[in-house]
């Protein structure tokens, strides 16, 4: 199969799945993934030249082999043609597969789904743990935003190939170049495949009241270990990070996001209780936005594992239940929540 042919297959396949979309939503990333192998299966039936393996690893890219030709999945709920995407590392790429796609549907607005040429498609790298793109499929009626290893000045073939330092150092460089004038964090640069990413940092204290809360909810929702006992030194080292490498806000005071008087004793009574406890139960509403909002990829880096989005709470509660040290936060908090 030639590219043109194989691009009208992902033409048929995504027309397939929009109208399926339009009828009834998909509601999970791998209830959308498991639905793109069946139609590309039943597509190529005919060809047995493809044999798409519906038990490829969690962490394989990209998500579906074709023989030379490979397609990444992606998904949201959210009305936004724009995803986090794999790791820069690649270490699961699938061998043999050439061409890459990128195979993207979106439940929010109107739903939708199309598809991309892998490279076109990556605009944009973060860091979190290990550095990370980020895929978007161009608007109708609007230009395409320009690639991102268009602006790094290298082909994705030649900088995949790279080792991580010399990678690091076409991602620095873009780093600079898209804030020239901003005040960058460094991260030394070494051997070290962590946090080597340059990043234009936002002050915590000087947000709005409303964004410290969406992202106080983030944090707490992505970093269920901060229910642990106080004497934990390190309980609050993941949300520090996630602030600095995915929301670019520094704070120095990470204790005080949720143990400090001010946000878990807003009122100043004199009930005491488990300040983390109190400081949650305001955040509920918030944290079940964020459980719905934030993207697949997320959860898979903090919890080490995909859960659909009207699961996350429970499944929260089960992890802080392991954390926490002198209460049960599935008898404290959610009591509306399905258990």
């Amino acid at each position: 199969m030639i590219i043109e042919e194989f691009e009208s297959l992902l033409d048929k396949c995504c027309l397939r799945l929009t109208t399926e979309a339009q009828n009834k939503l998909f509601k999970t990333s791998a209830q959308f993934e498991n639905r793109v192998r069946e139609v590309l299966r039943d597509l190529t039936v005919n060809d047995n030249s493809f044999q798409i393996d519906f038990n490829s690893p969690a962490q394989a890219f990209p998500d579906i082999a074709m023989g030379e030709f490979g397609v990444e999945v992606k998904f949201t709920l959210n009305d936004t043609w724009r995803s986090i995407a794999n790791s820069v590392l690649e270490t699961q790429r699938v061998e043999g597969v050439k061409f890459i796609y990128v195979v993207f549907g979106k439940m929010g607005g109107i739903p939708e789904v199309r598809w991309g040429e892998y490279e076109s498609s990556v605009v944009h790298v973060r860091t979190s743990h290990v550095p990370r793109f980020e895929v978007e499929i161009a608007q109708k009626g609007m230009e395409h935003r320009e690639s991102l290893f268009k602006q790094m000045g290298i082909s994705y073939e030649n900088f995949r190939k790279l080792e991580m330092q010399e990678k690091m150092k076409y991602i620095r460089a873009y780093a600079k170049k898209i804030h020239p004038d901003g005040k960058l964090w460094w991260i030394e640069d070494s051997n070290s495949e962590e946090h080597t990413l340059p990043l234009q940092a936002r002050l915590y204290t000087k947000l709005s009241d409303a964004e410290k809360t969406r992202l106080r909810a983030e944090a707490a929702l992505l970093c269920p270990n901060i229910v642990k006992s106080g004497r934990d030194r390190n309980k609050y080292d993941n949300v520090v990070l996630y602030l600095l490498t995915y929301r670019g806000v520094l704070c120095h005071q990470a204790r005080d996001l949720f143990s400090a008087g001010s946000v878990a004793n807003p009122k100043n009574d004199d009930n005491g209780g488990i300040y983390i406890e109190r400081a949650l139960k305001l955040l509920e509403s918030d944290m079940k936005k964020a459980a719905l909002d934030l993207d697949d990829s997320l959860f898979e880096e903090y919890w080490g594992e995909r859960v659909s989005p009207e699961n996350r709470i429970n499944r929260w509660l089960e992890k802080a239940d392991e954390f926490a040290d002198g209460w049960k936060p599935s008898i404290s908090l959610f009591q509306g929540e399905n258990k």
